[in-house]
């Protein structure tokens, strides 16, 4: 064996000992060694390298007789998307270069959501602020008016606690998603959940003149019972909030294939078909005038969509513009619930 076939050894078997896609390329550019993990994303062994970011790291590695690095988006294969890498090149003896690509997708999407996040917390907390600031002075100016005094009394209450409900659900979202998923080993009662859910809404009920029907059959789950409640309390909750007063709001609890639904149905405005996919966006409103008509957060149904996730669940909506919306909170069902 000469010194080269055994330097391209020694490459081949570190870049498998990494785990990740590599390969070794020639003076020719020919990639004559590729890791599975690189195969899997179309860096084939005895194939030239064409992605043209990677080409150019290369030959940089090649010209400066140094590692080098790249971070940027590459489109492997020609394929429709593109990947976001972090690419090391280093060069081996005089002909050989081994590349090492990292896949920085998913931390890419994780950074920008921060940066979303902490942009859209800026602005929702903004209003509420303002508002109670100016409020405030507003009520030092008319301390000889009794009236003036009760109605931005009365205001400035209203804005502090939307302030406190922005935080509140901020801090239950974080939490939310600082946790991939519950530890299942709490059997929760499905229909206490809904019980208990509809209970917590009564008083937005009550002041909305809105009927909550209920059609509460046994069920069992496993994971969180104050997660569980949170989101149905909160899909009630939004269904009272998005309905006209004196209407209804149903819940109900279906079995199906060793799963439970809990379906929550309203008879209100509906969601337009373009704003259905968004609406478990932090912070998306399909309508933001009526949202702080409501007092709405914005983050009710992102906590929803966390908490069915990490209960290895889903949310679904159905909805028609003037016909209302349908949730479906479904999830994995206890072996043991119809027994």
């Amino acid at each position: 064996m000469n010194q080269s076939s055994a330097r391209l050894d020694i490459a081949a078997d570190v870049l498998h000992a990494l785990g990740r896609p590599g390969v070794v390329v020639d003076d020719s550019n020919v990639m004559v060694r590729a890791t599975e993990e690189a195969q899997a994303i179309g860096l084939s062994q005895g194939r030239p390298l064409i992605e043209i970011e990677l080409l150019n790291l290369v030959d940089w590695a090649r010209k400066s007789r140094e590692t080098e690095s790249f971070e940027g988006a590459v489109n492997f294969g020609g394929r429709a998307s593109k990947t976001w890498i972090l690419a090391t090149a280093a060069p081996i003896g005089e002909r050989l270069i081994a590349l090492v690509i990292e896949d920085r997708t998913e931390a890419r999407r994780l950074d920008e959501t921060r940066r979303d996040f902490v942009a859209n917390i800026s602005h929702e907390l903004k209003t509420p602020i303002g508002a109670i600031s100016l409020l405030a002075e507003t009520l030092q100016g008319a301390t000889d008016d009794a009236e003036a005094v009760l109605k931005f009394a009365s205001s400035l209450q209203r804005e502090a606690t939307r302030l406190s409900q922005i935080v509140q659900d901020i801090i239950e979202l974080s939490r939310l998603q600082s946790a991939s998923t519950v530890a299942f080993n709490d059997e929760v009662d499905v229909a206490l959940v809904v019980s208990e859910a509809i209970e917590r809404t009564r008083v937005v009920a009550e002041v909305k003149r809105t009927k909550v029907l209920s059609d509460i059959s046994d069920g069992c789950v496993l994971g969180n019972q104050e997660q569980l409640i949170t989101a149905v309390t909160n899909l009630i909750e939004n269904a009272i909030n998005y309905s006209d007063a004196n209407s209804q709001v149903g819940v109900a609890i279906r079995h199906r294939a060793g799963e439970i639904e809990i379906v929550v149905t309203d008879s209100g405005l509906g969601i337009p078909v373009e704003d259905q996919a968004r609406i478990f966006e932090r912070f998306y409103r399909v309508d933001p005038s009526r949202s702080r008509e409501t007092g709405g957060t914005g983050l009710g149904l992102a906590i929803v969509k966390h908490i069915a996730q990490n209960h290895r669940g889903d949310i679904e909506v159905f909805s028609k513009p003037g016909l209302g919306s349908t949730f479906t909170l479904t999830l994995p069902e206890c072996s043991r619930s119809h027994e």
